[in-house]
């Protein structure tokens, strides 16, 4: 007992010099950094870099490594800092001969993030479904949620937790009448009532077919959506953008983003080389004429810069990471939420 009680507290304290050695040689070795902020300019046709990355407080500079005051960068990135521009009366009327009205600039700005968390963390699967149609402003959460079984679509009360049968049996008829098959293999929506507008869920079923649900009026809304010869779906994620251009983004089984269009459907295949849900971090700041694209991974920072209309590659910038990580035991991840240990 004596023996096997010594071993016990030797391997305890091993595990334990393995989790904090590491922690304590980062937290005494790390310098302080601000993160760095990197956005494309359209105005000067570079990467336009903010950040304390020298130690030297906040830098602003382009690729060549000219530097930048704050009130020069406002001007280099007008449809970032539009609020700032019109306060200090300096928003220009037009760029690259297009008119510029403050108010459709805003509608046309927005972020979008997925971290590899995000996707490779366990959903429960039930969703509710918001009525897109319902004639005012604020929407409002339904009292029952939908799961996708093998045989349909069933919706649960939440309050008596009983199958709503009539409700299943409508939006189910009308899912296979639209050539849907059961189960399905993806969903993406985004299950909140704050928002602008609802456009339901893009679901991929068990053929590998793309179908776009939601409820309109009370009414079950399903439309197949024709997806280009031999693309493979992967990933979805749906927007709901306050310019309602696009309605999501579907990454591929070969790691190529693809923009799926609102209204026409129509889906078009980025100028990003490769992003991958499960191990990269996806960052997208778009405005009126670009997107500046961040994909974070174990090799560095890549920044892309789209055109807005035709999401083709226009220019790109990588920033190596700096340095490795410190061989030891650790218990959370950046690639997931669960506490488990790992080497």
């Amino acid at each position: 007992m004596i023996r096997f009680s010594k071993i016990f507290l030797s391997v305890t304290v091993a595990l334990l010099l393995l989790w904090q050695l590491p922690w304590c040689y980062t937290f005494l070795a790390a310098q302080k950094q601000k993160p760095s902020f990197t956005l494309y300019s359209t105005v000067l046709g570079e990467f336009i870099t903010m950040g304390d990355i020298k130690g030297e407080g906040i830098n602003r500079y382009d690729e060549a490594g000219n530097t930048y005051t704050q009130e020069q960068v406002d001007s280099l990135l007008p449809l970032f800092y539009v609020r700032q521009l019109m306060t200090d009366e300096r928003f220009p009327d037009s760029l690259h001969g297009v008119a510029l009205v403050p108010r459709e600039v805003q509608l046309a700005g927005f972020t979008f993030r997925s971290t590899p968390s995000d996707i490779n963390s366990v959903k429960v699967p039930l969703y509710p479904l918001l009525e897109s149609m319902s004639g005012r402003v604020d929407l409002v959460m339904p009292d029952d949620v939908f799961r996708l079984t093998d045989q349909g679509i069933e919706f649960i009360d939440m309050e008596s937790n009983t199958v709503n049968a009539e409700k299943s049996a409508i939006f189910t008829k009308a899912m296979q009448k639209k050539g849907f098959r059961f189960p399905a293999r993806r969903l993406a929506g985004n299950p909140t009532a704050r928002k602008e507008y609802d456009e339901g869920y893009l679901v991929l079923d068990n053929g590998g077919h793309l179908f776009h649900l939601k409820m309109t009026c009370g009414r079950p809304y399903v439309r197949p959506i024709p997806l280009p010869d031999g693309m493979e779906v992967e990933h979805l994620f749906i927007t709901e953008f306050r310019d309602h251009k696009t309605l999501g983004y579907l990454c591929t089984t070969d790691g190529r983003l693809h923009v799926l269009n609102n209204k026409t459907y129509e889906v078009i295949q980025s100028g990003i080389p490769a992003y991958h849900p499960t191990t990269d971090a996806l960052t997208i700041y778009g405005d009126l004429f670009n997107w500046t694209v961040c994909i974070k991974n174990s090799e560095g920072s890549h920044y892309y810069a789209l055109d807005a209309d035709s999401y083709s590659l226009i220019r790109t910038l990588t920033f190596p990471n700096q340095g490795s990580s410190v061989w030891g035991l650790h218990f959370t991840s950046s690639q997931d939420k669960y506490v488990l240990p790992r080497l």
